[in-house]
């Protein structure tokens, strides 16, 4: 079941009347500049710094969208979306359009609030995590605001995140290192299980394509029962699952003690470290 939008955010963002600066439109930014733009904001409103802009990007930019302009000002939102590992180089660059007035939105892993603040001092700086779902308008983003931010400032930048999907606002920042490995790099632990299933499928005697269309059909119609679902995870689970049964068979095996639960434990604490390395 899709997710949706609220009609109040987006009678918000088709009347934005600021300036908005996106700085790297890869997957992520890319995915959230596509949310902007369908739920009503004026592409002109909107300038996007990327070296390697894609089709859709250099698409809008022939609807009025600027791309890679030359001339600063200051904007009312400047939204971070380029790599961590080249945030040190890119984000000084930033605070001819991030005025002390600017809302600055961040989505990359593992810089925290302190580091952007000490690039880009006395700004209204929220930190985001956003994960890959937001593609399709299905993702989550947690969010955290410094000092800075004022309510219509929250305001704003829940308007903006939501338009790829759910929002949630924590004040402890060093959640984000989790959230990060559960929501952010999620996706791919999702990906990966629909993998080894079709391998599994073809371990079993299947043909490759139809043990293919079985994992992925399986994993995405799951997810969806997931999300329309009053139920919680261990309930579905248990609803699928009979004494006895195949499905049993087989969750002996995941369940186990050395089972995927240790397994996905040791997965999410890794992402955690790597997180925190990342901000070191």
């Amino acid at each position: 079941m899709p997710a949706q939008t609220p009609p109040d955010r987006k009678r918000r963002l088709e009347s934005f009347s600021g300036t908005l600066v996106l700085a790297g439109a890869g997957k992520m930014g890319g995915a959230m500049l596509e949310g902007w733009i369908a739920l009503g904001i004026d592409p002109a409103r909107v300038a996007v710094l990327e070296p390697e802009p894609s089709s859709e990007v250099e698409r809008l930019a022939s609807a009025g969208l600027r791309l890679n302009p030359q001339d600063g000002g200051e904007a009312d939102v400047v939204v971070i979306a380029v790599k961590p590992q080249i945030a040190d180089a890119v984000v000084p660059t930033l605070s001819r359009w991030a005025g002390p007035k600017s809302l600055v939105i961040s989505i990359m892993a593992g810089r925290t609030l302190q580091g952007l603040e000490s690039a880009l001092p006395r700004r209204a700086l929220i930190r985001a995590m956003p994960n890959l779902p937001a593609s399709i308008g299905r993702g989550i983003t947690v969010a955290v605001p410094n000092a800075g931010v004022m309510l219509p400032q929250r305001e704003l930048a829940q308007n903006l995140l939501g338009a790829v999907g759910a929002v949630e606002w924590v004040e402890d920042e060093s959640l984000l290192d989790a959230v990060t490995a559960v929501s952010g790099s999620g996706p791919a632990y999702v990906f990966l299980l629909a993998e080894t299933l079709s391998r599994a499928g073809r371990a079993a005697g299947l043909p490759a394509e139809l043990a293919a269309r079985l994992a992925r059909a399986t994993v995405s119609g799951a997810g969806a029962l997931l999300d329309a679902s009053p139920l919680d995870a261990a309930a579905l689970r248990e609803n699928v699952s009979s004494t006895g049964g195949t499905t049993a068979a087989a969750l002996e095996v995941l369940m186990r003690d050395d089972g995927l639960a240790p397994l996905m434990e040791r997965a999410v604490l890794a992402a955690t470290r790597r997180s925190r390395e990342l901000a070191s």
